[in-house]
């Protein structure tokens, strides 16, 4: 476990860099504070204005237009790039490279086979082989016109170090306005950075940079790291929605190279993305790409796709490039930009087209931003070679043989295992070097805290012990030196704004609250991934502690626990990066964590094994703050699930109807949306990220991974994928009422969410419950619940209260189940009809 006090995990950018000269300034400063004569700086710092300081003002601009220093560019790290007729050579070497030489020719062949079966020629004829040739000719030029225009559009452009020495002005002039604590590096990750630069460029290796993406600032600040340093700046690979006039061409001849998000089955512009990708490989140019494909809205770790690191390793495995380096990154803000429109997006509304109008407000308004800063950390760096021989040693017995094509060798299962492991290696690498932010410290404590508001000593008693938890846990905080906790905290809170936390003042101390829980759960998520096992032993144990009663009651024995911790870890597969050690190994770890830190008490056999597990008598004491901490990072997923899988119920057919229904994807997920925000304002949903778009999309992913919904996909990319409920998961109907009924596959499945689900209102309400479901039976309430009506959830049900508690929850999902039907009614304009009246049939697979 690391050292809390251990200065290397935590270390301030303590750096200072002249030309190709980096020394160490003193440790554990402030910027801007003194310290023997000497100020610390950071690696981008803000630079002077005109209206404040016109004289250095203009002393910078002529430094950077005279190419003064490091600002020249000159003898950087790398292959050679920004000089006059880049482009020309590249598109050349692209154009003439023999694997997209074979693809045109194959394309023409099969172009002119078709040719032949129309009949265009005639074998008998005496001219009909100089006729193919010609025809064959003409093909394969008009072929290779198109892959021109394709190359001219797709590739970055580094022509001038005039340009680039003025980009890069413009753009930290922008960044740390923005920023204005600037952009922070480790010392250490700068010196190691700068040794793997030179040994690449001996080895004529590229460098492949795989950051996390969460900003548009992101692939920026990467390249204003890499200039400085005096690294050749890598080519960022870019979806071709960002080339629109003006700025596409700027990020262009900047470094961007512009790929389609979507190729379909265009063959020759598949075959030119991978040939432009071989021949910066081979020639050593650095690569970058998001993992993550897109921005994740959400402030964790997308899962990974495998586009871009689907050709790297094509371009290996087939001897075309001997190797590359990979080196994963880590991006964190104080702040965001794009929050305010990520949550807009993961809401429903539609995301706006990029266009120049946006980008010039956008940029205006940033001036006048203070975001705080940025910590960028790099994982120390690996062979993809290297990796590839690991893992096919383990599958084979034998790594790889450099230059011999193993793509014959390699079926696609063990391609996409490779694929796959290789995509879930980098986003824990990722997350090893991530340093937590004081704003996502202080919204992880706003979201996880019972009660209103937090008074200002709570909230920074929380804080410190967050931040210790982080480093128990491996994690790394920003450092700010020797700053006080609560002046940290105040920046966090100034940068927040108070359109996220609010204060209410005049009181005996300032009380601080959530004010957007939606936005501020961005902040919260950038802290889950290191307490994701705590996480869901807390929701496991809730099955049981939820229910009341005392301390043995409210025990869960091992094998249950186990079942459930199971079952949750593969409903959120697709939402949390888990460990490779497996869940026996993974599970045994954090009992014996929990236990180590009095959250919980174990109960072990004669043999030393654990039996029973339950919350520690120090926990209840100290008002189960902890154990409920874990629970709040996890609930608004474990609700987001449960919502997910409740809409389902609606996609059952109404009495009668025998056809097949197949809804479109995006409508029945957006019926999920409203069915969730009306939940959520009628009080039977706790959590307003519950609603989350990405979340709901990705329980509807995982729906379709175990066979409860069938999707079917069409080729015409324009048409929307359908989907349907899978017929031996759908909820059968009383042929009487025509309700769904409470039993099945499907509300076994949901039930088995709702377990450890954070109770709703009708939960504490179990006669209400029961009266609704029609049941008509009365009962005692139950006083424990989940602690918030009996202080933290000590006291003993009254006789009968674990029945009602039960009936309750059937009562709670049949009432969900009911308003499914009817958001779903509502949004359809009445195509189910609540589920009496014979509905539209909406599609056929005729078209697929």
């Amino acid at each position: 476990m690391p050292n809390d006090e251990d200065s290397t995990r935590n270390s301030a950018p303590d750096l200072k860099i002249l030309g190709d000269q980096v020394t160490f300034q003193p440790s554990g400063v402030e910027p801007g504070a003194a310290q023997d004569g000497d100020k610390e700086e950071a690696l981008m710092k803000q630079m002077s204005r005109f209206r404040s300081e016109p004289l250095q003002f203009l002393r910078e601009v002529s430094l950077y237009v005279s190419g003064t220093g490091w600002r020249a560019y000159d003898n950087v790290i790398g292959q050679p790039i920004f000089y006059s007729g880049f482009t020309e050579h590249m598109t050349n070497m692209v154009l003439s490279a023999p694997l997209l030489r074979q693809k045109i020719s194959e394309m023409a062949d099969m172009r002119l086979a078709a040719e032949e079966k129309e009949g265009w020629f005639r074998k008998g004829d005496k001219d009909s082989d100089m006729k193919r040739q010609q025809r064959r000719s003409v093909l394969e030029a008009s072929l290779f016109q198109v892959a021109e225009k394709f190359t001219d559009r797709m590739i970055c452009k580094f022509e001038s170090k005039t340009f680039i020495r003025g980009a890069y002005y413009l753009c930290t002039q922008l960044l740390t306005r923005a920023y204005h604590q600037g952009i922070h590096v480790s010392s250490e990750d700068v010196l190691r950075l700068r040794k793997v630069a030179e040994k690449a460029e001996k080895a004529k290796q590229s460098i492949v940079f795989l950051p996390c993406h969460r900003s548009h600032v992101d692939y920026v600040s990467l390249q204003l790291i890499c200039y400085r340093l005096g690294i050749a700046l890598p080519v960022v690979v870019a979806g071709d929605n960002l080339n629109f006039p003006v700025v596409g061409s700027f990020l262009q001849h900047a470094g961007a190279m512009y790929i389609r998000r979507q190729f379909g089955d265009d063959m020759l512009y598949t075959t030119l993305v991978q040939t432009y990708i071989d021949t910066m490989l081979q020639e050593g140019y650095n690569l970058e790409c998001f993992i993550e494909g897109g921005r994740s809205r959400t402030g964790k770790l997308l899962p990974p796709k495998f586009g871009i690191l689907s050709f790297i390793l094509d371009s290996l495995l087939s001897g075309r490039t001997k190797d590359v380096v990979i080196i994963p990154v880590s991006t964190q803000y104080d702040k965001v930009i794009e929050t305010e429109g990520y949550v807009n997006e993961l809401l429903g509304i539609p995301k706006k087209k990029e266009n120049l109008a946006d980008f010039l407000t956008g940029g205006t308004s940033v001036l006048s931003l203070q975001l705080g800063r940025v910590d960028v950390r790099f994982h120390e760096a690996w062979s993809l070679r290297g990796y590839i021989d690991e893992q096919l040693t383990k599958l084979w017995k034998g790594p790889s043989t450099p230059g011999v094509d193993m793509k014959e060798k390699i079926g696609p299962v063990v391609r996409q295992k490779l694929l796959r492991t290789m995509g879930y290696k980098v986003l824990s690498d990722i997350n090893d070097v991530s340093v937590v932010m004081p704003t996502a410290l202080i919204g992880t404590v706003l979201l996880t805290l019972r009660g209103r508001g937090v008074g200002k000593t709570e909230l920074i008693r929380r804080v410190e012990w967050l931040t210790r938890r982080v480093r128990a846990k491996g994690g790394r905080v920003a450092h700010f030196g020797d700053a006080p906790i609560s002046d940290i905290i105040d920046r966090g809170l100034d940068v927040l704004g108070k359109d996220l936390v609010g204060v209410v003042t005049g009181l005996a101390e300032p009380v601080y609250y959530a004010v957007d829980r939606f936005q501020l759960s961005f902040y919260r998520n950038m802290t889950i991934h290191l307490f994701i096992s705590e996480a869901l032993v807390s929701a496991a144990m809730y099955t049981r502690i939820k229910q009341g009663g005392g301390p043995d009651v409210q025990d869960i024995t091992y094998s249950d626990l186990h079942d459930q911790v199971l079952f949750l870890s593969t409903l959120f597969r697709g939402e949390f990066i888990f460990s490779a050690e497996g869940l026996t190994i993974s599970l045994d770890k954090t009992l014996k964590g929990l236990e180590h830190d009095e959250v919980i008490r174990l109960q072990r056999d004669e043999h030393g094994n654990v039996t029973k597990i339950g919350l520690s008598d120090k926990e209840r004491r100290t008002g189960r703050e902890n154990y409920d901490f874990y629970c709040f990072l996890i609930w608004p997923f474990i609700e987001a699930s449960w919502l997910a899988a409740v809409s389902l119920m609606g996609l059952v057919p109404p009495p009668g109807v025998t056809d097949e229904i197949w809804l479109e994807v995006p409508k029945t997920q957006n019926f999920a949306q409203l069915l969730g925000k009306t939940l959520y304002h009628q009080g039977d949903l706790s959590y307003f990220e519950a609603v989350n778009k990405e979340t709901l999309k990705n329980s509807y992913q995982r729906f379709q991974e175990e066979g409860i919904i069938q999707v079917v996909r069409s080729r015409d990319a324009k048409v929307p994928a359908r989907l349907r409920l899978a017929p031996e998961w759908a909820p059968s109907r009383d042929p009487a009422t025509g309700d769904i009924a409470a039993a099945g596959r499907l509300w076994d499945f949901t039930g088995k969410i709702a377990s450890s689900r954070r109770e709703g209102k009708n939960r504490r309400d179990g006669a209400t419950a029961a009266v609704r479901r029609g049941h008509g039976r009365g009962g005692g309430q139950g006083r424990g619940g989940d602690g918030d009506a009996d202080a933290r959830g000590g006291g003993e049900p009254e006789e009968g209260g674990r029945g009602v508690e039960e009936e309750a929850q059937v009562g709670e999902q049949a009432e969900a189940v009911k308003r499914s039907l009817l958001a779903i009614s509502i949004c359809t304009g009445g195509v189910w009809k609540l589920g009496r009246e014979p509905c539209v049939a909406v599609c056929t697979l005729s078209e697929y």
